[in-house]
């Protein structure tokens, strides 16, 4: 397709990012930040995936609907995205609205597209596209939107196959030759249920991302339903005229604190993998204008090691370690995440307190942990999982998936071991 010809088309697309979830499943992540504004990669957070696809792909009309924590993500996201001001376009910050009577608040993605209906039907497009906020992907979203133009589809539900194991969490379809969705099925519980979908590359499903024309949109929300994925889309796919488009490409939903932990060990390994160092489709985030990382006596194995960083650690391994992070002698750090911290040292007045500097302190041994934000970790502190616990909880650390977590705002004393 011409390149006159796709800027028409995607001229007349508003991309819609569903960012609104609380994210239990990835709690303690989620216990001060919706999940969305996650940090990732040791210098992105999971919301810049979808905006970069978007504008990637040329798409420059955006909306975005938050709930839970949102002036953190929305600091985000006004920091890091700049338009021109003579260009068209730019990112619609959606949240809950009060009126006289209440405080509007989303039930589902479906019904935060139908309460912010009055702002989104002001943008003058033929198409909307929604994507989640907390997925990972590298996708050309052209192709989806050519694809949903040249079948003249009222629907189209991006997908890819999956095994009998991740089908049973997401939406699942049957399709024809001509990729028209004949049948779909919102997580099927049990086998009865799923073994209808099986073809034999598995189970197509679907990604939650959708193409809608606009006039089927604005028709469907009408009908009853507050999700996408349980109510409205086999809804629309019963009626015909939805298509699937299948996307062979790397695709993550980061569900739960194991998928957030080998999303991130992946790229490490470059290995299906999230691509970020593709200069033709970056990934974009906020510019944090720092110096490049110190590092001292340090043995460094397949690790990231992010901007402002001290490092005068014995080892870093298969590691990633954030910003403004800063490590003790004869420390270890093994297979795990530094998340970074958004300053070297805590405000003043800061509420609920933090710790006064935030840093790891020396000969400590971290192996398979992630270390939240703004955390102080004191001298020979040992995060092992000695007792290979499955999960475990206290004020300032937790184990999920056999992986352990410090909380953000932690302070854990010097001789601590986990």
């Amino acid at each position: 397709m011409s390149g006159k010809g796709q800027n028409d088309l995607v001229d007349r697309v508003a991309g819609i990012v569903l960012a609104g979830g609380q994210g239990t499943r990835l709690f303690p992540l989620t216990k001060t930040r919706c999940k969305p504004a996650v940090g990732f990669g040791g210098r992105y957070r999971l919301i810049d995936i979808p905006l970069s696809n978007a504008l990637n792909s040329k798409i420059s009309r955006l909306f975005v609907i938050s709930q839970y924590f949102a002036s953190n993500l929305h600091q985000h996201i006004l920091a890091t995205y700049r338009f021109d001001l003579f260009k068209e376009g730019g990112i619609e910050l959606l949240c809950p609205e009060e009126d006289t009577d209440k405080k509007v608040w989303f039930e589902g993605t479906a019904d935060a597209v139908r309460k912010n209906l009055h702002h989104l039907i002001k943008a003058p497009v033929d198409y909307y596209l929604i994507l989640s906020g907390d997925q990972l992907y590298n996708i050309d979203l052209v192709e989806l939107l050519q694809f949903a133009k040249d079948t003249n589809a009222e629907m189209v539900v991006a997908s890819l196959y999956v095994t009998e194991n991740e089908a049973h969490r997401m939406g699942v379809m049957k399709i024809d030759d001509s990729y028209h969705i004949k049948e779909f099925k919102e997580k099927p519980k049990t086998a009865p249920e799923l073994k209808p979908f099986e073809v034999k590359k598995g189970y197509l499903a679907s990604m939650g991302i959708y193409v809608f024309r606009r006039d089927i949109l604005l028709s469907l929300l009408q009908e009853p339903g507050v999700d996408f994925g349980h109510h409205l889309i086999p809804f629309q796919a019963a009626k015909g005229g939805s298509y699937a488009y299948i996307y062979n490409g790397y695709w993550v939903d980061i569900g739960t604190i194991a998928s957030f932990y080998d999303a991130n060990m992946s790229l490490l390994n470059q290995r299906h993998c999230l691509e970020t160092y593709n200069e033709a489709n970056p990934i974009y985030t906020r510019p944090h204008n720092l110096p490049s990382p110190l590092i001292v006596n340090t043995k460094v194995n397949r690790s990231y090691i992010s901007q402002g960083s001290i490092i005068e650690a014995d080892e870093v391994d298969h590691s990633i370690i954030g910003v403004r992070c800063r490590v003790g002698k004869g420390t270890k750090i093994r297979h795990s995440i530094l998340m970074g911290h958004q300053f070297y040292s805590a405000p003043l007045h800061q509420h609920p307190p933090l710790p006064q500097n935030f840093t790891i302190g020396e000969n400590c041994v971290i192996e398979k942990a992630i270390i939240d934000e703004h955390t102080c970790l004191g001298n020979n502190v040992k995060l092992i999982n000695k007792d290979k616990l499955e999960t475990y909880d206290s004020e300032d650390v937790c184990i999920r998936d056999g992986i352990i977590i410090v909380n953000s705002g932690a302070q854990l004393p010097d001789n601590f071991t986990l």
